[in-house]
């Protein structure tokens, strides 16, 4: 017999229809003449309820059932008696395929601390809420590629070992060879980096947007999507040492050009969804109620399905940083001091800032623009007013930014007079300005951090709850 998942099971299974299912036990009750049993395969959020006959089975089979347990069941659909599914199984046949000791196994059906679960990592996903958080990443990145394909773009694999550092942040994993007791020394006693294996100082990547550059001036569109990685000792709920970055580079788009694809981009993520996921979504919506019930109702956060319709059903504000920073001026935490950190022009904006400019003053996700060159990057094309830079952000509700990118500079003595502004070796970007040297044209692009997208779809509080194996400092389990 072929085996059915419980999704297609629980979808289109008919009653008296004999059906093989497999999966884990979540639950088992039940009295002396019959016992029910909590199927799960992960395939849905959905449970199948095996009903089992115990005269049928042999005891110590049935006393070995427990929560975590692996089994294949056998037997004929019947329309359920109890409420939350259609059918149920009727088992005829019940095969043990691996045990879980109640005793020993840590994820039992009762309320488990995120943290422990954490703690716990490699078995989380058996939850009903890592389950769905790890189906709906799944489908966000599913979709990522489904859009970026129907728009013409293409896939860009840039290195996960380079020699650049994209953002001037300095924080790098260093990859190398070298003995790191005795290493050899050069004659002013420093590391010698040419006996390494690529012959000079490499690192993990912070970002692919250098490289996907380079595609993007001659392929026309693309996009990558890769892993990055942060040496930043940070221990917040927003950080990782080791995350994922959506990075478009499209040749001939300007800034508006690129805000409106990152608008129609975040909107046909959320849609899918919404269409492809609703049924993990309004688990992890009652999850959240439950978790803020004992809240005031101002701290509470938006129902989260009632926050993805609110994004998707938005037209995106566009203002500049500096009507940003006069209407964070002009407010009442301002002038009242609520705000912990201090507005002023200049300063880059903190999450408390643009979470007040979308959910207080706007109501709606916000797509700041121009920013003071001071705090951006060195590759942003510069604004006539020798101030700013052609940036954008783009502010979600209860997230702040969601997405980082700009127009970028390609006139190459800007690009080169930047640099030297900001002390980035020109020699060891020669393959970057020749991009500016031979046939350049305007060009933008933008990031979008996986994780961050995934904690907003999700709900999740905390960034190390929507990846499978958070990598953070002091901690590289699993």
């Amino acid at each position: 017999m072929t085996r059915l998942k419980i999704k297609e099971i629980l979808k289109t299974g008919k009653t008296g229809t004999k059906t093989l299912a497999k999966g884990w036990v979540r639950t088992k009750r039940g009295s002396k003449n019959v016992n029910f049993i909590a199927l799960n395969d992960g395939s849905t959020i959905h449970n199948l309820q095996v009903v089992a006959d115990t005269g049928k089975f042999d005891e110590q089979l049935l006393r070995e059932i427990n929560t975590g347990a692996a089994l294949a069941v056998e037997g004929t659909l019947a329309e359920s008696q109890g409420t939350g599914q259609n059918v149920e199984l009727m088992a005829e046949k019940i095969e043990l395929l691996g045990k879980a000791d109640p005793e020993k196994y840590p994820i039992q059906p009762k309320k488990h601390t995120l943290e422990f679960l954490r703690e716990n990592a490699h078995l989380r996903f058996r939850t009903n809420t890592f389950g769905a958080v790890f189906r709906i990443r799944h489908a966000m990145a599913f979709a990522i590629h489904k859009y970026f394909n129907e728009k013409g773009f293409y896939y860009l694999h840039t290195p996960i070992i380079t020699a650049s550092d994209a953002e001037g942040a300095g924080q790098m994993f260093r990859v190398s060879t070298l003995d790191a007791v005795n290493p050899p020394l050069t004659e002013d006693g420093k590391p010698d980096y040419s006996k390494d294996f690529f012959g000079r100082p490499t690192n993990l990547t912070v970002s692919g947007q250098l490289e996907g550059e380079l595609g993007a001036l001659a392929l026309g569109e693309i996009y990558t999507f890769g892993p990055t990685f942060r040496a930043e000792n940070s221990n917040t709920t927003r950080h990782l040492a080791e995350f994922w970055m959506i990075e478009p580079e499209m040749a001939f788009y300007d800034l508006k050009d690129n805000m409106d694809l990152a608008e129609e981009f975040l909107k046909y993520l959320i849609n899918y969804a919404l269409e492809h996921c609703i049924d993990d979504l309004n688990f992890l919506a009652d999850r959240l109620k439950q978790e803020e019930k004992n809240k005031p109702q101002d701290q509470r956060s938006m129902d989260l399905v009632e926050k993805l319709q609110f994004v998707l059903n938005s037209e995106f504000v566009r203002i500049t940083y500096t009507e940003a920073i006069e209407i964070l001026k002009n407010s009442n935490p301002y002038k009242k001091n609520k705000f912990q950190f201090p507005v002023d022009w200049g300063v880059d904006l903190q999450s408390e800032h643009e979470r007040f400019l979308v959910e207080k003053h706007f109501k709606c996700p916000v797509i700041l623009t121009d920013y003071p060159r001071d705090i951006k990057a060195f590759y942003m094309k510069q604004n006539d007013d020798d101030k700013t830079v052609r940036a954008m952000d783009v502010l979600f509700p209860q997230i702040g930014e969601i997405i980082g990118g700009s127009q970028r500079e390609e006139v190459l003595e800007k690009l080169e007079a930047r640099m030297k502004e900001m002390d980035i070796p020109a020699e060891e970007m020669w393959w970057y300005l020749d991009t500016r040297r031979f046939g350049s044209v305007v060009h933008s692009g933008f990031g979008l951090g996986f994780e961050r997208f995934v904690q907003f779809v999700t709900g999740m509080g905390n960034i190390r709850d929507v990846i499978a194996f958070p990598r953070t400092p002091k901690n590289a389990e699993f």
